[in-house]
């Protein structure tokens, strides 16, 4: 047996989708120069009466997208930052980061990494080669790379719980890449506490003896690392007296996708 209050019409159906049209136009009229809304304003721009526009206002701030502005007319209403921060937050790490390793290699000539620790390993998300691009990083989305080599390993590790990266670096014998290569946990330990003071890695010859690498953090809202970003180039065009120039691109550019990722979460 059917209940005929569930039944619902050809005509009402159309006139709840007219009704979230106009509703749709309402918030659309909001803009950085216009925060508040009355509903002659309302009546104005769609043309409808002033009665009618005063009615979409009061529904939508029934539903919380608006709300009486002391001042007068209208606001938006807290739902609408409810709905920003949840639309944020849809944007994963890689796409917050994607644009700032763009920006990074363009500006410097180098390749730049984003990268996240998983386990006892480092696996590069995304990457980054300038359009003219002279030296080809072997890395690529997806790549392992080891924990105990690398600027990106050292701003992984720096932060994290000391004796869970002790017993991180001594539970199997660590590979050696180079004669630059650092296995000695002793030794680790002394390379992270400069990581953390300095706030930021520069390793050279760690993984390839003619590669440089600078990295720098990249922090959640509640200040914890999560991935590093990176640069990647030649000793030959990184000289040491351009590393304070680079380093200070990588630091910038981790602060950068810090502060939006931050903002995914509040």
């Amino acid at each position: 047996m059917s209940d005929d209050s569930e039944v619902t019409s050809p005509s009402s159906y159309r006139e709840r989708n007219s009704t979230a049209d106009r509703a749709l136009d309402v918030l659309g009229l909001f803009q950085p120069n216009r925060l508040r809304l009355s509903a002659i304003d309302v009546a104005s721009e769609l043309s409808v009466a002033r009665s009618t526009a005063y009615r979409y206002l009061v529904t939508l701030s029934g539903a919380g997208y608006v709300e009486e502005d002391p001042q007068g007319g209208f606001r938006l209403g807290l739902k609408v930052f409810e709905l920003a921060r949840l639309a944020r937050a849809s944007y994963g790490l890689s796409s917050i980061a994607l644009p700032e390793l763009e920006e990074l290699s363009l500006s410097t000539g180098e390749t730049a990494l984003l990268t996240r620790r998983s386990g006892t390993r480092t696996v590069c998300l995304e990457k980054s080669d300038p359009p003219d691009a002279r030296l080809r990083v072997s890395y690529e989305r997806g790549s392992v790379l080891s924990l105990n080599a690398g600027a990106s390993a050292w701003v992984l590790l720096a932060w994290d719980d000391p004796r869970a990266v002790e017993a991180l670096l001594t539970a199997e014998p660590l590979p050696s890449f180079t004669q630059a290569t650092v296995t000695d946990p002793a030794k680790i330990a002394e390379l992270l506490t400069k990581v953390r003071r300095d706030g930021y890695s520069v390793t050279r010859g760690e993984l390839d003896a003619d590669a440089i690498g600078i990295a720098a953090p990249i922090r959640d809202d509640r200040g914890r690392v999560v991935a590093g970003i990176s640069l990647v180039a030649t000793n030959r065009r990184a000289p040491e007296e351009l590393e304070g120039t680079l380093v200070a691109q990588v630091v910038a550019a981790a602060e950068r996708i810090s502060t939006n990722l931050s903002l995914t979460t509040q």
